[in-house]
């Protein structure tokens, strides 16, 4: 059996002015035939999966495709998509014959002419392999799920888990059914359903906990192979932004589409009861401050996860104003501030800008007096054991206040962030991270107390005022009755 595999992944916020391209992708992770490294990474990880299974079955052959992930941003421009995608395809081409074609994506990409460029490169995987071979493929769940993804795909699972936790258990899931279906053993189909809806639903408390958990009993059980939940993209301008639940069964399409329609409405009965309590910035900052730290504050909505910067000031410049000490911060995208920290080298005390200065609503840049405490270059912190780079980065000290400045995007995952630039997370009262959900996993073990905060920008987190564009149904929060 010859299955090919590759990744081509990143997570577009139509609405940011972080346009991507080529070189974020060759930033952030690229890596082309037979240069993936062992450890996995979010999208890549089927790719390893692939090894595994090949090196416990010799009859398995698996031919090795480019690899590619960029930090969630803005629309991707078009030449570097279609670079990147027709690489993989001339691989694919190079590779026939295959009887599986199994590839990492996120499903939320977005380029200049093309809304579903998942579906795009599936319905092109699909023209090259042939109607016979079996492709697969793993999705986040902050994605959209389409009619063309579905009509050329055989086999499509998202991760469960938000915090993406199990991405690993879900490719080692992808590929074990794509072996499966390649020797006969099953004969996948996939059924799906709108929920109408559209909300953040962190799986780490109730009432998505309990709702994963019955997912994964349902799972084996009447020919139910496999039950993902697409949560959507809320900051994703396309047509079919949105909830969808996703049933894949052994043949058996009437009871997939009736166990979607039946998951699919409880989890619509869920909508505006999935997120945690949100404080503003005043009242985050009254409530930490009374709490024997670490107190673990999230600027929620300036997570370059979603696609923005990562370079608000809205809470740190309150943090400040209000003499506020024993803070880290981790971390402030400032490319141009790093740049001038390892120019005047550890130790040095500069007066330097840095901060808020990707857009309006990021709030102002910060000038400060500061001691350049620590610079590493191409540091990197961890999440589900793979590596995320942070790219060259300085530590910053002034008034009580550490802050780390990166000079590649990305959101907070894990303490190690804090410790890659030699500081004790555990020694602070405050750790200001950004990030929705993704760093409950790392840092809950060691904060007193973890507040979620709603500094109100520059993440479109407001369905009912985004101004979708494209978006042709009716979604909650923007129609209350949207079945109706």
């Amino acid at each position: 059996m010859r299955i090919f595999t590759a990744s081509l992944a990143t997570e577009t916020n139509t609405f940011s002015p972080m346009y991507t391209d080529l070189d974020s992708f060759y930033q952030c992770f690229y890596a082309p035939p037979g240069q993936h490294p062992a450890t996995p990474t979010l999208c890549s990880a089927p790719l390893v999966a692939c090894r595994e299974l090949s090196a416990t079955d010799s009859s398995i052959e698996v031919i090795e495709g480019s690899c590619a992930w960029a930090e969630p941003g803005g629309l991707l421009n078009r030449q570097s998509y279609e670079h990147l995608r027709d690489e993989i395809l001339t691989q694919l081409r190079a590779a026939l014959p295959v009887q599986a074609v199994v590839l990492g994506l996120h499903g939320a990409m977005v380029a200049q002419g093309y809304d579903d460029c998942e579906g795009d490169l599936l319905s092109r995987v699909r023209q090259i392999a042939g109607d016979k071979v079996v492709i697969a493929a793993t999705l986040d769940p902050h994605s959209h799920l389409t009619a063309q993804r579905l009509n050329n795909a055989n086999l499509l699972i998202a991760f469960k888990e938000f915090p993406h936790l199990d991405f690993m258990q879900r490719a080692r899931e992808l590929v074990t059914l794509s072996v499966a279906t390649v020797r006969g053993q099953y004969q996948p189909v996939m059924r799906s359903f709108d929920c109408r809806m559209i909300d953040v639903l962190p799986t780490s408390r109730e009432p998505m906990r309990s709702f994963i958990d019955k997912l994964s009993l349902l799972e084996g059980q009447n020919d139910i192979l496999s039950i993902s939940v697409i949560h959507g993209f809320m900051a994703g301008d396309v047509a079919e932004m949105g909830t969808q639940l996703l049933v894949i069964s052994n043949n058996q399409p009437q009871r997939a589409a009736e166990l979607a329609e039946q998951l699919g409405m409880e989890l619509f009965s869920f909508r505006g009861k999935t997120l945690p309590a949100f404080a503003t910035i005043d009242t985050a900052l009254d409530d930490a401050t009374m709490i024997a730290g670490p107190v673990v504050l999230a600027d929620v909505w300036d997570n370059p996860g979603g696609g923005v910067a990562g370079d608000g000031t809205l809470i740190l410049a309150e943090i400040i104003r209000r003499g506020i000490s024993k803070v880290a911060v981790g971390t402030i995208w400032d490319p141009m501030a790093v740049k001038l920290c390892f120019a005047a080298g550890e130790g040095a005390s500069i007066i330097l800008r840095f901060g808020g200065k990707s857009c309006a609503t990021a709030g102002d840049p910060i000038d400060a007096q500061v001691t350049v405490q620590r610079l590493q270059r191409n540091a990197v912190q961890y999440f589900a054991g793979s590596e995320v780079p942070m790219g060259d980065c300085a530590v910053i000290s002034f008034a009580g206040i550490d802050v780390i400045l990166n000079s590649n995007r990305c959101q907070s995952f894990d303490p190690s962030l804090f410790t890659a630039l030699q500081l004790e997370p555990q020694q602070y009262q405050l750790l200001l991270v950004k990030s929705t959900n993704h760093f409950y996993q790392g840092f809950a073990p060691l904060a007193a107390k973890i507040i979620y905060v709603d500094a109100g920008a520059p993440y479109p987190s407001d369905p009912v005022r985004n101004g979708y564009r494209k978006l042709r149904r009716p979604l909650w929060p923007i129609v209350e009755s949207p079945f109706a």
